[in-house]
């Protein structure tokens, strides 16, 4: 069965090691700092390790209950070959589905599985492909995941496509919407959106200085005239993440390295959500699909631990520069 890499891009510079630093050689069955797995890391920080491997043999090899939080983007079902892999569409939810049934056997009871994945269009005609429903319904139906809530991730700067019905024939607006998936073994997961919370819009901010006359809304709501600063907004499921990191450090160190950067990689800010949302600080957050360890990073970041698998050495390689370590020869 393919194994195969998905996005990724920068995060923050803390619990960075020294630029050139490289790590010392970890014993083969140290399994690495987290001592999780019987085999040793490609790289190790203070509170992660990167193994390059088979995602689906490396699940198979992590005890049961032990992450918190899984958080990823494998690669999508498209028409055409990508450089990181992708299988078809009519092979798609039988491929995901091995590697679900043990995502869901490693998470804690209270853990979750974030799951991005974005949609197509069928093979020569303007209408949509329904196959990534197929994989949610796959997901609760036949794995048992609960859907604790759909979120949508909104790239405004991703490009039109299909050129042919979005820019030539002009029948189809631009697609600027992906789905995430959150998922947890049972309905009630680990979440606190005290962690996430967001800057008060000026009309709120004008109520909390002001107040509000008590009515009832043609809703039906009632609205008191008590506001509490409670020091921010709930967030949307809309979670606006622009994908623009072309002058970011990841692709600066990969041009000064003279290495190719991943090619599909996922903003930082899309994980940084989710960890802050579903975990706490020591808690292991995994991505079996790490490309260029976005998540890794992020989650060493914010004091997580973390695990991340990649079968493709150079990008196993190429993502320690995330980490301030030189990349070895892939």
């Amino acid at each position: 069965m393919p194994n195969i890499t998905r996005r990724s891009t920068l995060v923050s510079r803390k619990s960075r090691r020294p630029p050139g630093q490289v790590p010392l050689p970890v014993p083969a069955a140290s399994g690495g700092a987290l001592g999780l797995l019987d085999v040793a890391p490609a790289y190790e920080t203070g509170l992660g390790a990167m193994h390059q491997g088979d995602a689906l043999d490396l699940l198979r090899r992590l005890p049961d209950g032990s992450v918190n939080l899984v958080v990823t983007s494998p690669p999508y079902a498209l028409h055409f070959k990508k450089e990181y892999g992708n299988v078809t569409k009519s092979e798609y939810v039988e491929w995901l589905q091995s590697f679900a049934v043990q995502i869901r056997r490693v998470l804690t009871d209270d853990g979750s599985f974030v799951l991005n994945i974005g949609g197509s269009y069928n093979a020569g005609v303007p209408t949509r492909s329904l196959y990534h429903f197929k994989a949610l319904i796959m997901l609760c139906d036949v794995v048992g995941f609960h859907l604790a809530q759909e979120c949508f991730w909104y790239n405004p700067a991703k490009l039109p496509s299909p050129a042919e019905w979005v820019n030539v024939r002009r029948i189809r607006v631009k697609d600027s919407v992906e789905y995430v998936w959150w998922l947890s073994k049972t309905p009630t997961p680990k979440a606190n959106n005290h962690n996430v919370l967001v800057e008060y819009s000026p009309d709120m901010v004008r109520l909390l200085k002001n107040g509000y006359r008590a009515k009832k809304r043609p809703s039906g709501h009632n609205i008191t005239n008590k506001f509490v600063d409670r020091g921010g907004a709930i967030p949307s499921n809309l979670l606006e993440r622009g994908n623009n990191e072309s002058n970011s450090d990841y692709i600066r160190l990969c041009a000064e390295h003279e290495i190719q950067p991943h090619p599909a990689r996922f903003p930082a800010a899309l994980p940084e959500f989710f960890v802050k949302l579903l975990t706490d600080k020591g808690d292991l957050v995994l991505d079996p699909f790490a490309g260029s360890n976005t998540s890794g990073a992020v989650a060493e970041g914010l004091g997580r631990r973390w695990l991340a698998f990649e079968l493709e050495q150079r990008y196993v390689e190429n993502s320690r520069l995330r980490f301030g370590l030189v990349p070895l020869k892939a």
